[in-house]
């Protein structure tokens, strides 16, 4: 079947897709975006994902109204897309316009870009097994927390790793301090307790993050919200991915250090255990 695309009021397959060349999304990367996941056909925290959405077109001082038939058009989108456990990507741009660097003095639309492709999940050895992560340093824009289209150090960050032959690369700060992965959030156990890095513009709040944060609540297991240096990080007793494709993937070497036994460790079992309770 083919993938379906929805562009500026339109549905359409997406190879027949096109944008202008002077979209300020093509041009900038002045635009922001988001991912949701759908099981069994339906949006898994879709309302947490248009809410950061929201924020994000507030920052860049984007103006278009969410609640104006986004979330319709959305469903629509799965409906048409066929599948049962997708991946839905909704981006806005400012729009098309001369191509200077101040926003356009004149009132223009912004682009609606949505797409609908077939979920990947990963494989159950893979979250078994655990995997190898290698660490770098952060080289993204100080406003992590605005879930812009510019990606190119996630982009360059994400193939590194590749081709160290590992599945993801943990970024840290000029302070030392370890932010998030190219595409996940990170967390790590020490004495028992979760730690994860703080809210603020060095991270993206993650819907994923959030969720799991209020397993742990739910469960009982401590919480630390406070920056780990890599070496604490490799010191950990265990480390862990947090995403919408990842959901909570132990990590069992960081660089040259292994974590723990080697293998995903008690917690990070217990939170992808009550992570896959809240799809049900």
């Amino acid at each position: 079947m083919p993938e379906v695309a929805y562009l500026n009021g339109d549905f359409m397959a997406l190879d027949e897709a096109r944008v202008p060349i002077e979209d300020r999304g093509f041009q900038f990367a002045d635009g922001v975006y988001e991912v949701v996941a759908t099981y069994a056909g339906r949006p898994y925290a879709m309302a947490p994902h248009l809410q950061r959405l929201e924020r994000s077109l507030a920052q860049l001082r984007i103006d278009f109204d969410i609640s104006a038939g986004l979330e319709e058009v959305v469903q629509e989108a799965i409906r048409r897309s066929g599948y049962a456990d997708a991946l839905v990507y909704i981006q806005i741009t400012r729009g098309v316009a001369p191509r200077h660097h101040e926003f356009p003095t004149q009132p223009i639309e912004p682009t609606v870009v949505v797409t609908v492709k077939q979920l990947q999940p990963l494989p159950d050895d893979i979250y078994q097994r655990g995997v190898r992560v290698i660490s770098l340093p952060d080289q993204r824009w100080k406003r992590c927390d605005i879930k812009s289209v510019s990606l190119l150090a996630n982009v360059l960050a994400k193939q590194a790793a590749r081709e160290a032959g590992a599945y993801e690369a943990i970024l840290v700060d000029e302070a030392g301090q370890v932010t998030e992965g190219s595409s996940t959030s990170v967390f790590c156990v020490r004495g028992g307790a979760l730690w994860v890095p703080p809210a603020g513009p060095h991270i993206l709040p993650s819907i994923t993050r959030a969720v799991l944060l209020e397993v742990v609540v739910e469960v009982g297991i401590p919480v630390v919200e406070r920056f780990c240096s890599l070496e604490d990080l490799k010191g950990a007793e265990e480390v862990l991915l947090a995403g919408t494709s990842a959901e909570a993937l132990g990590v069992v070497q960081v660089d040259e250090a292994i974590i723990g036994d080697g293998a995903p460790g008690p917690i990070t079992r217990r939170l992808r255990q009550e992570f896959r309770k809240t799809l049900q």
